[in-house]
């Protein structure tokens, strides 16, 4: 009675053992060729950048870029897109401007004491006057540039064009003029016509846009 366990559990043994190579066998049959195959192939990817750029130099296509890239740039400078929304005014208007600003930290001198302290309101001009004028001109209207420079010399005012190239005019007018970049200035100080000046008033500043005297007039 004993014994049948035994011999029950050989004959499990024998039986994997017998099956197990038959399975192998089935699962491990060549079934052929399912469709086309390639090897894997990843070009370097800069070797071909450097082919690339070889070719391109070869046939002169990175000097004539060079030349576009170089023209486009020097032409965006000499002619900067006009500022948007500035007209030629129309009827006279002026209006006070406060350039005090905020302190957002403190300020200190050099031996480390606050002059300044963050959240501070601080008036510019109570520390330094404001040099020049600021004269907001369209560059392309040659009345307002004549007007401008006739009753501005150089050290007096600076000639910001908000249109109009500043660099075709220098050479004409043998003075410096300059461009309002973005409109940050007349945004800034709320000018939406010209001409128009900004000038020191006190501890404030006047800003004036201006209709041009009729021609022949004083």
């Amino acid at each position: 009675m004993r014994a049948w366990p035994i011999l029950a559990t050989g004959f499990t043994l024998l039986s994997l053992t017998t099956v197990a190579p038959l399975v192998s066998m089935a699962l491990a049959r060549d079934h052929g060729v399912m469709g086309q195959t390639w090897p894997i192939a990843e070009p370097d990817f800069l070797t071909t950048i450097d082919a690339k750029l070889k070719t391109l130099e070869g046939n002169g296509s990175i000097e004539r870029m060079q030349r576009e890239l170089v023209a486009k740039t020097e032409h965006r400078v000499r002619n900067p897109l006009p500022v948007a929304g500035i007209s030629a005014t129309q009827k006279d208007r002026s209006w006070m401007f406060d350039p005090s600003i905020v302190v957002e930290n403190d300020i200190r001198d050099q031996k480390g004491n606050v002059i300044a302290a963050r959240g501070a309101r601080v008036n510019p001009l109570a520390l330094i006057d404001m040099p020049t004028d600021l004269v907001f001109v369209d560059g392309r209207d040659p009345d307002q540039l004549a007007w401008a420079t006739k009753n501005w010399a150089s050290e007096k005012a600076k000639i910001i064009f908000v249109s109009g190239s500043p660099f075709d005019r220098m050479s004409e007018y043998q003075r410096r003029f300059f461009f309002d970049q973005h409109g940050k200035l007349t945004g800034h100080f709320g000018i939406t016509h010209v001409p128009a000046v900004v000038a020191q008033k006190g501890q404030l500043l006047e800003v004036r846009e201006i209709v041009l005297p009729a021609k022949g007039a004083s």
